[in-house]
């Protein structure tokens, strides 16, 4: 009944000082900021602004990384993003033979000493700059792939650049949709083979096959480099795969120790800096990604819009966001103003208005009062100071009580909420009224036959069931 809502739940993002906080104690980023206060007039660079061979036992000295036999790899790669995020400026050489020289770059001091915002958006760059690397393959010997016109032949390589970053994109999509989903893994690690299995498994496939599951394989041995890179940058919290699972080929590998503990298969799960990462990726593809609190500002007609198809939780978290340093009595009465209507979300928007109502307190009363006549925002007024145990509350006539009880059922429909508690409901509503279906194919609301025909589908008891079917039938025939 109600329109379309934004197919991804909202997520919690922590506050921008937290989250920057977070970004600049990334480990290569951290790494990028030593070098580029290392970085001086004599410091030379070739023609991609890679730091020389020359310079990179320094470099690594300056990381505190000399004795690591890894240390000019992880010098190389923390320039790489110092280059990349602006944080060194690097300028060509004179010629083909005479390298470059490096210049601090602006960001620095911006990273160092500008705002929340600043400095995560210069993470952002370096997000970008990472996500590029994790999506490449990697190459022992890069001379050897580059033909005579110094492009590589990705096609001869057998590696589709696109292709594996739209890979990369989905698998951090799901493990984002996993992370803030109701009832999904939240804060916790998701099993690496699930999140390789969610996107090379087909949905309809019950039983996948040898084929797929080979798959599937392949995808988590790409995933464990690609994440141990993304780990990096503070995107991923990742336990790798158990190496004595990874035999050489021609090998058995070793036996796990347990055949059910799948922690040994690696576990992923996104940072609270992830998440925010992640979802401002998906922003900049132009989807709809929306964050509890952003909708603080807006008023009451997109706030109740907003919150359609958010989870209960989040409603509320969001609501209690929107109501924090408003005008009780002003933001009842802006709250009743916009849950009127007649189009298709509407019994929903009336259902969170009345639930907004509850946080607002006994300050809502004169607003809630003054829409007792109304016929769309009676009946949930006369609730509302019913619950309240107000006084001199009028009775409602017939019509209002059957016209609240098809819009109430219409918002839980709308709602997508717990089915049997919604059969309660439906239950509980005929129940206490006798002869409710012959009442309430009378009532004038847009929703009346939707909602006969679901009580109809729902209804527990077969003979109300009937009923509620013959009700629907005459709705229609009556609206023609």
């Amino acid at each position: 009944m109600a329109p379309d809502r934004p197919t991804l739940p909202p997520v919690r993002l922590r506050a921008d000082a937290e989250l920057a906080r977070d970004a600049l104690a990334a480990p290569l980023l951290t790494r990028a900021v030593r070098l580029a206060r290392w970085a001086g007039p004599e410091t030379r660079v070739g023609a991609g602004g890679e730091l020389v061979d020359e310079q990179l036992p320094a470099a690594a000295e300056a990381l505190g990384l000399a004795a690591d036999e890894d240390g000019e790899v992880y010098a190389s790669e923390a320039w790489r993003l110092a280059v990349d995020t602006g944080l060194v400026d690097v300028e060509d050489g004179a010629s083909d033979d005479e390298p470059g020289r490096a210049t601090t770059g602006e960001n620095l001091a911006l990273l160092t000493g500008g705002s929340p915002q600043d400095v995560l958006g210069i993470w952002l760059d370096g997000f970008d700059a990472v996500f590029s690397d994790a999506a490449a393959p990697y190459f022992d010997d890069l001379d050897a792939i580059v033909g005579a016109d110094g492009e590589i032949d990705f096609e001869a390589l057998g590696w589709d650049p696109e292709g594996e970053a739209e890979f990369l994109e989905g698998i951090l999509g799901n493990l984002y949709l996993l992370t803030v989903s109701e009832g999904g893994a939240g804060e916790g690690p998701v099993p690496l083979p699930a999140l390789a299995a969610s996107m090379v498994v087909p949905d309809d496939m019950n039983e996948p096959t040898d084929d797929v599951l080979e798959q599937v394989s392949d995808a988590m041995m790409r995933l464990d480099e690609q994440f141990r890179i993304l780990e990096s940058i503070g995107l991923v919290a990742y336990q790798p795969v158990d190496e004595a699972l990874m035999a050489e080929e021609g090998e058995e590998p070793a036996p796990p120790v347990d055949d059910e503990d799948v922690t040994r298969y690696g576990m992923v799960r996104l940072t609270p800096l992830g998440l925010y990462g992640v979802r401002a990726r998906m922003l900049e593809a132009g989807l709809v990604v929306p964050a509890v609190g952003e909708l603080a500002d807006k008023g009451a007609d997109v706030l109740l819009d907003g919150i359609a198809g958010y989870p209960q939780d989040a409603a509320r978290a969001e609501t209690t966001g929107w109501l924090a340093g408003r005008d009780a009595l002003g933001a009842a009465r802006e709250l009743l103003a916009a849950a009127r209507g007649t189009d298709p979300g509407a019994p929903l928007r009336r259902l969170h208005a009345q639930q907004a109502l509850s946080l607002v307190g006994a300050e809502a009363e004169p607003a809630v009062r003054e829409v007792l006549d109304d016929a769309e925002l009676g009946g949930l007024a006369r609730v509302w100071l019913a619950e309240r145990g107000a006084a001199d509350v009028p009775a409602p006539p017939e019509s209002m009580i059957f016209w609240l009880a098809v819009d109430t059922i219409a918002a839980h429909l709308d709602a997508d909420g717990d089915l049997a508690e919604l059969q309660d409901l439906i239950e509980g509503l005929t129940g206490r009224h006798g002869g409710f279906f012959e009442a309430a194919w009378r009532v004038e609301h847009p929703a009346t036959a939707d909602v006969l025909e679901a009580m109809g589908r729902l209804h527990r008891d077969k003979p109300s069931a009937k009923e509620a079917r013959k009700a629907a039938f005459k709705a229609r025939s009556r609206r023609g």
